[in-house]
């Protein structure tokens, strides 16, 4: 079996220090697996420096490796800058589902006694996000209008892979699109969420207009982990409440995905889905655990039994080290990020 290769995209401020803490978690020493490491800056300086050459070379990587593992980075707010380094990515590999999981964190409070994990699966193309937006009339007779698509294609990417992750985790495939009031467009992908279900009747599918879907989640307490197909602007939403019912946004990774016509994934991405805090750079207080889950679920798509092993073990020692206090400030420890990170690495390594 050949070494797989894991292509790295390097980043900005905390960003690129959380990533190097990752790396050292995927350190073969540590996880026991081989991986080789395929390197690109994407550091705003060498994006400028390039016109985003660097990001176009990366995807190419990321295409032939199949594997990424990204770290935070800056996005200008001018137009006329080199732009979001996450969009250019996203459309050169065809990603076109975005996974997120929000999970209990111990010492931290949830919402309304929620426990069990809940899994974002969200269109990552279309929707509300590059529709045609335009204006006609005047004063208070002005109308706004705005043009979206979606496509049957990513409806079936996520209503599929959404069963088989909940497949994988034990879980409840839960929510879906207000296709009542939007019967052609948002009821394209009820009708995708209900074929998936027939090609997987041993799932638990319990489908929920979106509205509901927020109201219930407040309720959401049981046992089963819930995984939640969704449209991409719902999903955008659903996902930064998730985070929130846990109680931060450290404990959850984010993964990018495209799939082939079989609907198997090709290419995974993955990364924190916080920013590069710029107000913590260089102090070593940063929390590194979504990094770290991060580097744990990319383990998980390795075609090797060992690295899957690996990828529980890293995510495992890393509730332990929260479970025994150690932890950054952000979650009431006084861990620094590099104790965190020798902790998790203590308690993976064999």
């Amino acid at each position: 079996m050949s070494t797989p290769t894991l292509v790295v995209l390097e980043g900005d401020q905390t960003g690129q220090e959380l990533l190097l803490e990752a790396l050292r978690v995927l350190d073969p020493r540590v996880t026991g697996v081989a991986l080789r490491f395929e390197r690109y800056d994407l550091s705003l300086e060498k994006r400028r420096a390039t016109g985003n050459a660097v990001v176009l070379e990366a995807a190419d990587a990321m295409r032939r490796h199949h594997l990424g593992l990204k770290a935070a980075t800056i996005t200008p707010e001018t137009s006329n800058d080199v732009g979001s380094p996450n969009r250019i990515l996203r459309e050169a590999i065809g990603g076109s589902v975005i996974v997120r999981t929000g999970r209990k964190l111990p010492r931290v409070l949830p919402v309304g006694g929620i426990h069990a994990p809940i899994s974002v699966v969200r269109m990552a193309v279309g929707d509300a996000y590059g529709a045609k937006e335009w204006r006609e009339g005047d004063g208070v007779d002005e109308y706004a209008f705005r043009t979206e698509r979606i496509s049957r294609r990513i409806c079936r990417y996520v209503s599929e892979y959404a069963f088989v992750h909940a497949g994988k985790v034990g879980g409840v495939v839960f929510g879906g699109p207000k296709y009542t009031v939007s019967p052609i467009y948002e009821g394209m992908l009820k009708e995708e969420m209900d074929a998936a279900a027939e090609r997987h009747p041993e799932i638990r599918y319990d489908p929920q207009l979106i509205d509901a879907t927020y109201a219930l989640l407040l309720s959401a307490a049981g046992d089963a982990p819930l995984v939640i197909p969704s449209l991409n602007r719902d999903g955008d939403c659903l996902s930064d409440l998730v985070m929130q019912l846990f109680g931060s946004i450290a404990g959850a990774e984010s993964v990018l995905l495209a799939f082939d016509e079989n609907l198997k994934p090709t290419t995974v991405m993955a990364e924190a889905p916080h920013g590069t805090a710029p107000r913590l750079h260089g102090k070593n207080v940063a929390n590194p655990l979504a990094m770290i889950l991060a580097a744990s679920a990319i383990l998980a798509y390795v075609d090797d039994p060992s690295a899957h092993a690996a990828s529980r073990a890293i995510t495992e020692a890393a509730f332990t080290a929260l479970r025994e206090g150690i932890a950054t400030a952000d979650l009431n420890g006084q861990a620094t990020t590099t104790e965190f990170t020798d902790a998790v690495i203590a308690l993976t390594s064999p």
